[in-house]
């Protein structure tokens, strides 16, 4: 598995039966467990929130969702010019963000009612003392740039 921040792209197939989304590059083998996470509005933001040593990858269900990752350089006292890691992901364009050990990730929802699904490597208990969180705005790529 890739220690950077990679987005696995899966595809849609429309026919007169319906549409079938997938992405069959996806290796869950190692997955633990899931969650689905939603916000009661658009443009609220989840954030940060890591670990040294689970994997995280994430989907967009319904909706649309700016992911955010950070490579972490300190635990303790990160530095706030770290390069983050940027991905909008959409239910209209389907893929799964793998984001790697040693990153804090985030999220602000797009749209209304969005629900963003995430696979983690570890465990519950696995990640107890492994888990980092900071402040929503420790690094703050959530400004939408009109172009």
């Amino acid at each position: 598995m890739s220690d950077k921040v990679v987005f696995i792209k899966g595809s849609v197939v429309v026919d007169d039966r319906g549409q079938l989304l997938f992405c069959n590059d996806f290796d869950m083998a190692k997955i633990r467990r899931f969650y689905i996470v939603s916000n009661h509005s658009a443009r609220f933001i989840r954030a940060w929130h890591g670990h040294k040593k689970e994997r995280k990858f994430v989907f967009v269900l319904s909706g649309t969702a700016l992911v955010a990752a950070v490579k972490i350089d300190n635990w303790k006292h990160p530095s706030k010019g770290l390069l983050v890691h940027r991905h909008v992901l959409s239910d209209q364009k389907p893929g799964i963000l793998a984001i790697p050990p040693g990153y804090v990730n985030g999220f602000m929802t797009l749209e209304p009612d969005t629900k963003v699904l995430f696979f983690s490597t570890s465990t519950l208990e696995e990640t107890k003392g492994d888990d980092y969180r900071y402040d929503a705005r420790y690094w703050n790529p959530w400004e939408i740039v009109e172009r």
